[in-house]
């Protein structure tokens, strides 16, 4: 089959197309015809080699992807040859087959296209345990969301307001700004223009944010302890500014708050149930409109460096998509 390799850890330019065996799908596995692949920040670390997965060489970028079901590993249930799914895949995705592991895939709601379902699994599944279960956002909390306009970022400002939540949203540039308020912000700052944590506490009468979503890291997550609220959790999602912080435990103490790790991809394999259960009710809300997945780009199977590299450019908003096949 054919798939786009990378042989040598390096910037989205080393990846190139190849030819590889069929994967065989042991028990608990499913063998994915692959449509579509969502890409994401990770896929940018994977190939550069600074991701928590080290995959041996060669092997193909993709944690996530959209297709058809064409062969099952021995004790999958529920999940038949035919059947549209997604899965997360933890890589490999940007090939021709993908092998899933069972309770990661996820029939599609009969209304979901397969563009959108490839960029869904990863996003909406973190988002959600985030606010949901690891939060316990409620009505009338005030919700921060660094990266706004990202893939993470615009699905915790749609959820979070879905939830009931008083969305602030923070950017880069004001280009960003339109597409954040589209999904349900009630305030976006442009990061380099304004303090978010001045604009924070007068928007909140000096109290801060309830809850804040934090994908980036860095100074953002040092500055997010200047504006967080009594009782508040600060979400650590990730690292996208590339340096870790080291948060100041007398703050922690002084504001009563918590530092809340989210680490979706375990808790998926942790609590298998619950993880179905919360995508139940994603699949319930995008059949009932509630919430649109937003794609900023396709591009053909041939040209995934250029979209990992799109992401790189952190020109993008929502999902970037690869199209494997129409």
């Amino acid at each position: 089959m054919r798939a786009m390799l990378c042989r040598e850890f390096g910037d989205p330019s080393v990846l190139t197309m190849g030819e590889v065996d069929d994967p065989v799908p042991g028990p608990g596995q499913v063998k994915v015809e692959v449509h579509s692949v969502g890409m994401n920040f990770p896929d940018l670390l994977l190939i550069a080699g600074k991701y928590q997965t080290k995959p041996s060489f060669p092997f193909s970028p993709g944690i996530e992807c959209a297709g058809i079901v064409v062969d099952l590993g021995e004790g999958v249930e529920g999940l038949a040859v035919g059947d549209r799914v997604m899965c997360d895949a933890g890589y490999g995705c940007c090939s021709e087959y993908v092998l899933g592991v069972a309770h990661r895939t996820y029939k599609l709601p009969d209304a979901m296209p397969v563009d959108v379902a490839g960029g869904f699994p990863i996003t909406y599944g973190t988002t959600y345990h985030a606010l949901v279960d690891r939060a316990q956002i409620q009505p009338g909390d005030v919700l921060l969301v660094h990266g706004a306009a990202g893939g993470v970022g615009l699905n915790a400002v749609e959820i979070g307001r879905l939830l009931g939540a008083m969305v602030i949203g923070t950017v880069g540039s004001d280009e960003k700004i339109d597409i954040v308020k589209q999904y349900g912000a009630d305030h976006v700052i442009n990061y380099n223009k304004e303090n978010f944590r001045d604009v924070v506490k007068d928007l909140t009468d000096g109290k801060g944010a309830d809850v804040i979503y934090d994908p980036v890291g860095g100074d953002v997550c040092d500055l997010s302890m200047r504006c967080i609220n009594w009782n508040g959790r600060l979400l650590v999602i990730g690292f996208a500014s590339g340096r870790i912080a080291e948060v100041k435990t007398n703050l922690v103490l002084l504001k009563g708050c918590q530092m809340v790790g989210v680490y979706w991809g375990d808790f998926a394999n942790r609590d298998v149930p619950r993880n179905r259960a919360n995508f139940a009710t994603m699949f319930d809300w995008y059949e009932q409109g509630k919430i649109n997945p937003h794609i900023s780009a396709h591009y053909p199977f041939e040209k995934t460096n250029e979209a990992i590299d799109f992401i790189q450019s952190r020109k993008s908003t929502g999902k970037v998509i690869v199209q494997v096949r129409d």
